[in-house]
């Protein structure tokens, strides 16, 4: 993220936490909370979001004036319970009585849905003796927009008034500067002994062998009064519509491999905890606490790599995509007709253009990746009705490709950000040191970076694909745009003493000589030629670019290489994966199953959830990765990147327009002997493959065949 936008949470607030790999996340729909290990919130990313506001900010559960000592806690691997266990310290004496330290087991437990929060604090008393139990909450609702907690400053804000209560829940309110009203109520089942607008504190008779619940919900909306029977019925209805999410599309497993299952399990649970189901069809968004909103080159790449289980993600994102393309020019959106958005925000500072990404469009790349994943969905699914209804949108695009994209004329698309507020740089290296010359100076503008013109060409053969089978006339001409795209690519960004890529053009037409992981991605369009791809696979390869935990986002030795920076030398899952994929288009599985491997081998060390990025130092025996603070967690590209490993490793493409599987040169990650995909879809037919190590060699076998496919094994 450009540093004017950049996370800059303190680092006190992190060492208190553990960093954000130790916060507890929830969603539901386009509600987020994220608490300590506890299920406290005190400050920092901690808080229960709507719509990019903080609805609670405070909540903090303490028992006879002291924090309860923790047991245990967690999510559960469906991503939909939170549970702390704790127990007491020593209670104060109370009429004449105190209780020792560990004889009562405090149970707090809590999901999120229909835009609110449920908890529900279970106390139970295995001492010998009755307990006066005192319990207290602290709480507080700053209504913070998501860029104030990042740490984006704010010259003035809106009023909050003072908080209301009457006898079990209090109700909080904010008028924003933009004329908005936004309010949030928190309520107790029982009555508190006393309540203020900051605190409830609660006295309970706990006798010995007994047990008593209290609940409590935090909504925006009028709260309700709690109790057990609601608690239980929207536990219910939360857990059904997580299973319904998580079951979407076919399935992979090993039958004997319960840790590589625990990493699928939680990284498909991850992607349906992400993903909201929008009027427009399911829509993963980017990540958890900064960007749980939809995010065009984030949704489009996670849908792409889930295309082969789950095609719904991918028309969900097109649509959706769709319905906010750009019609009209503008400097501070970054917009132009046709361009697809980069993200959209629903907060107060959005809303008055404090920030521009109320619907922003500074991502240079989205829209070639839009149409790509059109074609790339067509032949997965074989729907060409949803190709035909999104084929304006689609023309469209290709009208910004053409006459803004590629806004000097040279044959490439380029980016120079409209106005001050936007993003510097506007690729998925969107920082503002990502993009740089091998001497380290900052290019001149427009910047035309190497992987977009691979999304470009892979959009002009997405187009004449489409075009073809709709029998549009100007097919002939998208392929020739291709392929035009591809010869100036291999012309201008090639360096022979280097055997890679620049990783971009600067303003002057000059290559930007670093070395870095964005070549894969030109890989994974299937761009270069073959011998060219081969050096390129060489050097990801190789020390320079392999920490042993994935790719490197910028080789050693290159000026502003920092392996705990954001880009420049840090490990991103999906970065791995998409040149993983790359190398499989040119037929290399052998490395894509060992990559496949240090990945699994990093998420075993992030409690099988893979972070949005870890650090790039080398990889040394017996320590684990070394995690990058400030990640999100969980990611869904980087909850997806298994799934697209998974597929390049196994060789698995799927053309539902010629109800075809081919299965080419499978390998299985090491460890892995078996692995079963289950209810396959390929347009009306299902089927599930067997992936088994025989000897040297992983053979493939069809079954429960249903419908009209062909599955053809290549070597």
């Amino acid at each position: 993220m450009d540093d004017a936008y950049s996370v800059s949470v303190s680092a006190s607030e992190l060492t208190e936490t553990g960093g954000l790999d130790q916060l507890m996340t929830l969603k539901s729909d386009d509600l987020f909370m994220v608490a300590d290990t506890w299920g406290d919130l005190k400050g920092g990313a901690d808080g229960l979001f709507v719509h990019d506001t903080r609805v609670l900010s405070r909540f903090v559960m303490s028992v006879g004036l002291a924090k309860p000592s923790k047991l245990s806690s967690g999510v559960s691997q469906d991503n939909v319970f939170f549970s702390c266990h704790t127990t007491n310290r020593p209670l104060p004496p109370m009429g004449g009585r105190s209780a020792p330290a560990g004889v009562l087991h405090i149970e707090r437990r809590r999901f999120l849905w229909d835009r609110r929060m449920f908890e529900r604090v279970r106390m139970v008393n295995h001492g010998v003796e009755d307990i006066l139990l005192p319990l207290a909450f602290d709480f507080g609702a700053d209504f913070a927009d998501i860029f104030q907690v990042r740490g984006t400053p704010r010259a003035k804000r809106g009023k909050s008034d003072a908080p209301t209560h009457d006898g079990r829940r209090v109700n909080f309110r904010y008028e924003g500067l933009d004329g908005v009203t936004r309010s949030s109520c928190l309520a107790f089942s029982e009555p508190p002994a006393r309540l203020t607008g900051q605190r409830a504190e609660f006295m309970f008779s706990l006798p010995k062998g007994r047990s008593m619940d209290l609940f409590i919900e935090c909504g925006v909306d009028a709260c309700d009064t709690p109790d057990a029977h609601r608690f239980r019925v929207n536990a219910v209805a939360a857990r059904l519509a997580m299973r319904v999410k998580r079951r979407r599309g076919a399935s992979v497993r090993g039958p004997r491999s319960p840790r590589f299952n625990d990493w699928l399990d939680q990284s498909r649970a991850d992607v349906a905890l992400l993903t909201t189901d929008l009027p427009t069809g399911p829509y993963p968004y980017a990540g958890i606490p900064w960007f749980s909103t939809p995010f065009g080159r984030d949704g489009i790449i996670t849908a792409w790599q889930m295309l082969w289980l789950d095609p719904s993600l991918a028309r969900g994102v097109l649509t959706y995509l769709a319905a906010r393309q750009a019609t009209e020019v503008s400097a501070f959106q970054d917009s132009a007709p046709g361009k697809i958005m980069h993200e959209t925000r629903g907060g107060e500072m959005s809303a008055l253009g404090e920030v521009p990404f109320h619907l922003y469009y500074g991502g240079v790349d989205t829209t070639c990746l839009f149409v790509a994943l059109a074609g790339a969905y067509a032949r997965r699914t074989g729907d060409l009705e949803t190709i035909k209804r999104l084929w304006p949108h689609l023309i469209a695009a290709t009208g910004w490709m053409r006459d803004y994209g590629d806004a000097n004329g040279d044959g490439f698309i380029s980016y120079q950000r409209g106005a001050d507020t936007g993003l510097s740089n506007q690729g998925w290296k969107d920082s503002e040191d990502s993009i740089f010359h091998s001497d380290g100076r900052f290019p001149k503008g427009p910047i035309a970076l190497l992987e977009v013109q691979g999304y470009a060409y892979a959009a002009w053969k997405a187009m004449a694909d489409l075009g073809a089978a709709l029998k549009d006339e100007r097919a002939d001409e998208w392929l020739a745009k291709a392929e035009s795209t591809r010869r100036l690519v291999e012309e201008r960004y090639w360096m022979d003493d280097e055997g890679f890529y620049a990783v971009a053009l600067d303003g002057d037409g000059q290559q930007c000589r670093a070395i870095a992981s964005n070549a894969g991605h030109l890989l994974f369009t299937g761009l270069p030629s073959r011998e060219r791809a081969e050096k390129v696979t060489r050097r990801l390869l190789s020390h320079e670019f392999r920490s042993g935990w994935g790719v490197r986002t910028l080789a050693t030795g290159q000026p502003r290489f920092n392996p705990m920076s954001y880009h420049n030398g840090s490990v991103w899952p999906h970065d791995t994966a998409l040149g993983a994929a790359g190398m499989a288009q040119y037929g290399e599985r052998e490395a894509v199953a060992l990559l496949l491997g240090e990945i699994y081998g990093a998420a075993s060390h992030f409690q099988m959830r893979l972070p949005e990025l870890f650090c790039g130092f080398k990889r040394e025996a017996g320590e684990p990765p070394i995690a990058y603070p400030v990640a999100c967690l969980p990611q869904a590209w980087a909850a997806g990147s298994v799934f697209l490993m998974l597929q390049a490793s196994l060789g698995v493409s799927i053309d539902a327009i010629e109800k075809r599987v081919d299965i080419s040169s499978p390998h299985l990650p090491n460890g892995i002997d078996r692995l079963n995909v289950t209810n396959l879809q390929i347009g009306d037919a299902h089927l599930d493959l067997v992936f088994q190590r025989v000897d040297n060699h992983v053979v493939v076998t069809p079954s429960n065949k249903r419908g009209e496919v062909q599955v053809r094994t290549l070597r």
